[in-house]
């Protein structure tokens, strides 16, 4: 079941990531409250790629710990791009938006390397155990 779950959400990381790079005009829908269909789908984009390695780790080991950080980052980031741009369509005024743009660019980059990290774990140890006798 981990197995699947972890599929399932690298699908979904990977499928909003497609429709973000796409353009699709459906992005710009505003959601119930307001919030544009494109920003949520960046942020179910980090959440999902975030939580991959949560589901990987080991309870109890120092990655699990970084993952699960890296994960309450990723969750946090539409709320704080909220906070800072003052409204739910991230449109910043004066130097808010450069301080959002390098959290924004910290939290993919932590977001790409801790699930590389896992992933390229995972496959290692799959790999030591097939070739076991």
């Amino acid at each position: 079941m981990n197995g699947l779950a972890v599929l399932s959400l690298l699908a979904l990381a990977v499928i909003s990531l497609a429709s973000l790079v796409s353009g699709a005009s459906y992005l710009e829908f505003a959601l119930p409250g307001g919030l544009p269909a494109g920003n949520a789908l960046a942020a179910i984009v980090l959440v999902s790629a975030a939580a991959v390695p949560v589901l990987l780790s080991s309870r109890g080991s120092a990655f699990r710990a970084i993952a699960l950080a890296t994960l309450a980052a990723a969750a946090a980031w539409l709320p704080l791009s909220i906070a800072l741009a003052g409204n739910l369509a991230l449109n910043f005024a004066s130097g808010r938006g450069s301080i959002w743009l390098g959290f924004t660019l910290a939290v993919i980059v932590v977001v790409l390397c801790i699930l590389a990290w896992a992933l390229v774990s995972r496959l290692a140890a799959m790999r030591r155990r097939a070739g076991a006798p």
